[in-house]
């Protein structure tokens, strides 16, 4: 821990010394005085030095849904392997070394309680709140896999590969990993099945499972959700955090609040002037406060990283040494409550928010959000917002929340992979489209599927079935169901009402629409469906619906407003979509008679038309169904 003033300039990767040295204190506190200090660090967590030729289960990355996963499967009488191929030394991942310690709830329709429970809630329980101390994060999970005697731990691998063999019918089965150790030994191990608990689902991408990447599924082939560089901020003392909690629970600023262990808001950063504006900015500060005075930052965002790249990530942290220091100088020119503050660390991993996506037996989807759907196969409940993070750095480029959801469910299907059988995939890569990704990523729906997981290896091996078949049997489904509920999973989904968007006229169009990310019903689930279109939003949702089916609609619609004085602010007549939609289909398609060709060739239905109340001043609504009508017919594609 010499040379504190050097440590920003330090290469990432030593950061992770100082994660696993980090002294914290636990805490009592009152609203004036904040946290006592007591001394802890973290704990050792004892590790094989070979592993053994043969477990029940392997479970492939330390991240919290692998911790839950190797628990699960260890508590069900499976021996254990949870082995690891990064340069890690504690438990926790994205927690403990992205630093990410503010929790992204699942939170029922009261707004306090929370889903699903199980080993998630015996972890929660052990941390401070809704933003934790990373070491008492670290220590829980190392008390959760250190009183499992089934579980061996292996951390440091240099590689990890599949070993897969064809079934008798064909299908590729992974029937254990080749480790390659830190001295360079190999050795093959064998399982019943692998979890794959990695950020990146690289273990099954490496095994053959099948993936989009990114936004591939609504056809963005270039952009991802910005990386983040979580950073410590240093001398947060009680009296600096009960003025953070003053700022930010103030009337004068909605949208903002804190409590004792979190806060967020300090919106005014959006307009921090970034240096290297087309690599990274500031967004709202999000702060989770540590137990040493500190409190970790989440707001940086960098864009045109590339995930698999390990040079790629360095040039981020090198990019985020360089302008968090000027980030800080300008925040605390707008906020007094940062004048002592001092800059500390940069997480050692980076918080990467999505990359593959596994095409598996279920694929969640915005239907299953937008209808609140349960499944027979559920294991696990999701209802954080959908949160879409900035892709680009164009200023109008501020993020998404597409709707807030109560409930829906997450079937066991959406685990399994559809190609390769021997092997589950949890946590942020499991089978789901981008879009509902945004709400299904955060890490407590990741741990709840992490414990089903465990548990299904047990009652396949029990049933002598495959993976696979599990998941295509809807009474061993009911029992994986009922042994997660044995073990304090809660799969009871309490009731809800429908949307009241359910019942709108536009309904079918608005759910092609949502599919493909040009609705948005933000917080309130309000997609303003009755607002007045106009002719640029009709443009713009075109734009929208090429994207995401470019061979359907190969042509620029551009054209459509030309000629229109203020296109945004004019009202948007049923001829004016029908031309935009023809320009999409049909190369130098004319304004007049477009509406006639489109209804005679079967593009759009008379039943739709039927449902515009006004055909010369659209609603969303209005364009959303047109545009149903239009995917449908050119893209064969039925919502």
């Amino acid at each position: 821990m010499k040379n504190q003033k050097m440590k920003w300039l330090l290469p990432a990767g030593i950061l992770v010394i100082a994660a696993c040295i980090l002294v914290v204190w636990y805490t009592t506190r009152s609203d004036k005085a904040g946290p006592t200090p007591e001394p802890t660090s973290v704990t050792e967590i004892p590790q094989v030095e070979t592993p053994q030729e043969q477990y029940d289960v392997i479970v492939v990355g330390t991240d919290p849904e692998g911790v839950t996963a190797a628990v699960s499967a260890a508590r069900n009488g499976l021996k254990t392997l949870l082995v690891d191929g990064k340069d890690r030394e504690i438990l926790g991942g994205l927690f403990t070394l992205g630093w990410l310690n503010s929790l992204d709830m699942n939170r029922k329709p009261d707004g306090k309680d929370y889903y699903n429970k199980g080993l998630f809630k015996e972890w929660f329980d052990q941390i401070e709140g809704d933003s934790f101390d990373i070491t008492t994060a670290a220590n829980a999970f190392h008390k959760l896999v250190e009183a499992e005697k089934l579980i061996e731990v292996r951390m440091g691998a240099k590689s990890i590969e599949p070993i897969v063999e064809k079934a008798a019918d064909g299908t590729p089965t992974v029937k254990g990993v080749k480790l390659t150790l830190g001295d360079g030994k190999e050795l093959n191990v064998s399982a019943s099945a692998v979890i794959d608990a990695t950020q990146d689902a690289d273990f099954a991408a490496a095994a053959g499972a099948e993936f989009t990447f990114g936004r591939e599924d609504i056809g963005d082939t270039k952009l991802l959700m910005a990386v983040t560089p979580v950073f410590t901020l240093k001398n947060v003392t009680p009296e600096v955090w009960g003025k953070i909690k003053h700022r930010l629970n103030n009337d004068e600023y909605p949208g903002t609040g804190a409590n004792d262990q979190s806060a967020w808001g300090y919106i005014e950063m959006w307009d921090y002037p970034s240096t290297n504006p087309e690599r990274i900015r500031s967004r709202g500060f999000n702060l989770g406060r540590q137990n040493n005075e500190t409190m970790l930052v989440n707001s940086v965002q960098i864009f045109g990283v590339d995930p698999f790249d390990p040079a790629s990530k360095e040039e981020a942290y090198e990019i985020a040494r360089k302008e968090i220091p000027l980030m800080l100088e300008h925040a605390k020119k707008l906020y007094p409550e940062f004048e002592s503050i001092e800059l500390g660390e940069l997480a050692p991993e980076l918080y990467i928010r999505e990359t593959r996506h596994l095409v598996g037996m279920y694929r969640l989807n915005m239907i299953d959000l937008l209808e609140q759907r349960t499944h027979p196969d559920d294991i696990a409940f999701g209802s954080y917002p959908v949160d879409i993070q900035s892709t680009s750095s164009a200023k109008t480029d501020r993020g998404t929340v597409l709707m807030a959801p109560k409930l829906y469910g997450v079937p066991f299907g959406a685990l399994v992979p559809q190609a390769v059988d021997g092997l589950l995939v949890v946590g942020r890569s499991a089978s789901f489209d981008t879009l509902p990704h945004g709400s299904a990523r955060v890490v407590p729906l990741g741990m709840a599927t992490g414990q089903a997981a465990g548990a299904a290896v047990k009652l396949a091996m029990d049933k002598s079935v495959t993976l696979r078949q599990l998941a295509a049997d809807e009474t061993l489904v009911q029992s994986l169901r009922t042994l997660l509920t044995e073990q304090g999973v809660d799969l009871d989904a309490p009731k809800t009402e429908p949307y009241a968007f359910i019942k709108h006229p536009a309904y079918e169009g608005l759910k092609a629409a949502a599919s493909i990310g040009i609705a948005q019903g933000a917080y309130a689930n309000d997609f303003q469906l009755d607002a007045a279109s106009n002719p640029q939003r009709m443009l713009m949702n075109m734009k929208g619906v090429q994207k995401a089916f470019a061979e359907a609609f190969p042509h620029s619609a551009d054209a459509a407003v030309g000629g229109i004085e203020e296109p945004a602010k004019q009202p948007l007549t049923l001829e004016q979509a029908a031309y935009t939609l023809a320009l999409s289909l049909e190369e130098g398609a004319q304004k007049e008679g477009a509406l006639e060709r489109l209804k005679s060739n079967g593009t759009l239905l008379d039943a739709t038309l039927a449902t515009i109340k006004d055909p010369n001043n659209l609603t969303n609504g209005d364009v959303y169904m047109l545009i149903k009508d239009a995917i449908s017919f050119a893209a064969g594609v039925v919502y």
